[in-house]
């Protein structure tokens, strides 16, 4: 399934005092599903890889609703970290564009149906 998204808007906010850096919300245009999210995460750690100034960026689960939330961004780091993300977003979009090319094993009608079942089996057990 083709799936997108574009970076609307970046704001940023203090943490509590003893942590480092800011939290950096970065809205999408839409909430992306659960393996878009993870792709993106894995894709922007993988830029950042050798970026001696994102050491104190934390990267797991940055993706929050419509957001990629990151915790511990720097000011030394932002100009490498926005062209990584963008990089990230971008190369993630591009990989959720095209329609995978794979034969499926049941038709439609037969999957509708097998639900069809189910539906019917929780109906009566109600």
């Amino acid at each position: 399934m083709a799936e997108g998204y574009s970076i609307v808007q970046v704001r940023g906010e203090p943490l509590p005092a003893g942590r480092v850096g800011a939290r950096v919300r970065v809205r999408l245009s839409g909430c992306p599903s659960g393996r878009w999210s993870r792709d993106v995460s894995a894709r922007l750690a993988n830029e950042l890889v050798g970026h001696r100034t994102v050491g104190h960026l934390r990267l797991n689960e940055i993706v929050q609703g419509d957001q990629i939330v990151l915790d511990g961004v720097e000011r030394k780091e932002a100009p490498a970290l926005a062209e990584a993300l963008r990089r990230a977003v971008d190369a993630t979009n591009r990989s959720y564009t095209v329609e995978p090319n794979a034969t499926a094993n049941v038709t439609q009608a037969e999957a509708d149906e097998i639900a069809d079942e189910i539906a019917r089996g929780l109906q009566a057990a109600a």
